[in-house]
């Protein structure tokens, strides 16, 4: 005589395991699974998604600026805010600690976003970093309040460019300090020409090198005669397209 078998309840093959009625989920199925210990881990994880939802949203937004499916304006303001709450969201210690960098965190989320890397390395909109020349608004300015407009910016730009001589010059390196200087300048400069002037580039590299140091980290002594030194070029450049 066979024994009788158990009728199982799937179809056997030479691999199948039959679970043991004895086995039971070691945690309540029902309950609430929780994602921080506390209200401070809770605020940390919300930064870092924070963060992660910005790079892909700056990423489409850099390809729709590509593709030319937004206005320049509209792209200026949206580019602009989403990379302030990029810097927001990293100057908070614990996040900045945790964030590591760029690479890392992009290789950690298998995150691609190529084009958001590259503006966020460079910390400003396309339409700053390569400028658009003076706005003079819908055009009904007057020739003589054009032409005071854009002395009002040759002024400012020249007031900025001295300013990061004289920080450069006192020893004052840190990027929290010369960053926001600089992003002026550039700025500043774009409103009085649109022009690709001689050594222009050299000073958005050097926004470039500043934008990837930590908040309290400092120029070295060689790089602040570097940067001194390509001040004066880029200024020379930028009062000969004045002439």
């Amino acid at each position: 005589m066979f024994t009788s078998q158990p009728q199982l309840a799937y179809a056997p093959t030479p691999y199948s395991y039959t679970p043991s009625s004895n086995l039971a989920a070691s945690i309540n199925l029902d309950a609430e699974v929780k994602l921080a210990d506390s209200a401070a881990e809770r605020d940390l994880y919300e930064s870092l998604a924070e963060i992660y939802s910005i790079i892909v949203t700056l990423d489409a937004l850099e390809r729709a600026y590509l593709r030319d499916s937004i206005k320049e304006s509209e792209y200026t303001e949206t580019c602009d805010r989403l990379l302030r709450q990029y810097k927001s969201n990293l100057a908070d210690e614990s996040v900045s600690i945790a964030f590591g960098d760029l690479e890392r965190f992009k290789a950690e989320w298998n995150l691609e976003a190529p084009k958001a890397t590259d503006r966020l390395r460079i910390g400003l909109p396309a339409t700053v970093e390569a400028g658009r020349g003076p706005s003079h608004g819908d055009g009904q300015l007057s020739s003589a309040g054009a032409g005071a407009a854009n002395a009002s910016a040759i002024v400012s730009a020249s007031e900025n460019f001295i300013t990061l001589f004289d920080a450069v010059r006192m020893n004052i390196l840190s990027k929290d300090t010369l960053h926001p200087i600089l992003v002026d300048t550039i700025q500043s400069v774009n409103k009085v020409t649109g022009r690709d002037f001689e050594n222009k580039g050299k000073i958005v590299q050097w926004l470039i090198t500043l934008n990837q140091m930590r908040a309290a980290e400092e120029l070295t002594a060689e790089q602040a005669r570097e940067l001194q030194f390509d001040l004066n070029a880029a200024y020379e450049g930028f009062k000969a397209t004045l002439d």
